[in-house]
């Protein structure tokens, strides 16, 4: 995480079943607080194993903890945030849950590809044919997301299921990364670094020399199969973002 704004808006966690990145909406209120409030609930939750309703319901819980945060304190009414995250399934495959234009990508035999769809406008003006996808990476109002975890009852992310394969590369990222740091170049980085912390610092100090005035998320996951039998210890759960403090308590068990 490299951050950059005055107020680190960004939150993340990483474990052996799963990992996510939020990033708190800019210009409303709190935005710090929505990302690291929502991240701490999925963390704390410990989402092993599940099926996609399953997931899509955790998702809508911790929501409906924004909700509860706003109740307590109107002031931090209109605080939302963007989410993508990565989380072991039943059936030994992947279900990645998403919402807004934080990213998911997946590094597959040197091949590079999105996961994810972003939740904004300057997407839907893709998807209609109004811009290309080259002019889309430059477009001056690419920032403009159409949905975001707010608190709202009509709040939901899109889930998706992937198979796994062992060797496969996971990179979530805020647009910190990607609003500077073409496809291309991550692709070149992930392959370059085979060490997971190595890769996630050349991503940040990369989008950071290239001018990004954003905060910098990124985490970089690894598939694994049968982690114990391989002799890899599983990570611990671990919290990441400037109001991380204030929800620390019960992640040990995570």
């Amino acid at each position: 995480m490299g951050p950059h704004r005055k107020t680190n808006q960004d939150a993340a966690f990483t474990a052996s079943w799963g990992a996510a990145v939020a990033d708190g909406v800019g210009g409303g209120p709190a935005g710090d607080l929505a990302s690291a409030a929502f991240i701490h609930r999925l963390a704390a939750g410990r989402l092993d194993g599940l099926e996609p309703v399953q997931l899509a319901d955790a998702v809508r819980s911790a929501n409906w903890d924004l909700r509860a945060h706003v109740e307590r304190d109107p002031s931090l009414s209109g605080m939302a945030t963007t989410f993508t995250g990565l989380f072991a399934a039943r059936d030994g495959g992947l279900l990645l849950a998403h919402t807004g234009d934080s990213r998911a990508y997946r590094l597959r035999g040197g091949e590079l590809a999105q996961a994810s769809r972003d939740d904004s406008l300057v997407q839907a003006l893709v998807d209609r044919g109004i811009v290309s996808i080259t002019d889309a990476a430059s477009h001056p109002r690419r920032n403009i997301i159409t949905a975001s975890l707010s608190g709202a009852e009509r709040d939901a992310a899109t889930v998706t299921a992937h198979d796994a394969q062992t060797g496969d590369r996971w990179l979530l990222c805020s647009d910190g990364l990607t609003d500077y740091v073409p496809d291309e170049e991550i692709r070149d980085l992930l392959l370059e670094f085979p060490h997971a912390g190595t890769a996630v610092e050349a991503c940040v100090a990369v989008a950071l020399e290239a001018g990004s005035s954003d905060n910098v998320t990124v985490v970089v996951c690894d598939v694994v199969l049968d982690a114990g039998e391989n002799g890899v210890t599983p990570a611990q759960t671990a919290f990441y973002g400037a109001a991380a403090e204030r929800f620390m308590e019960g992640l040990e068990s995570a």
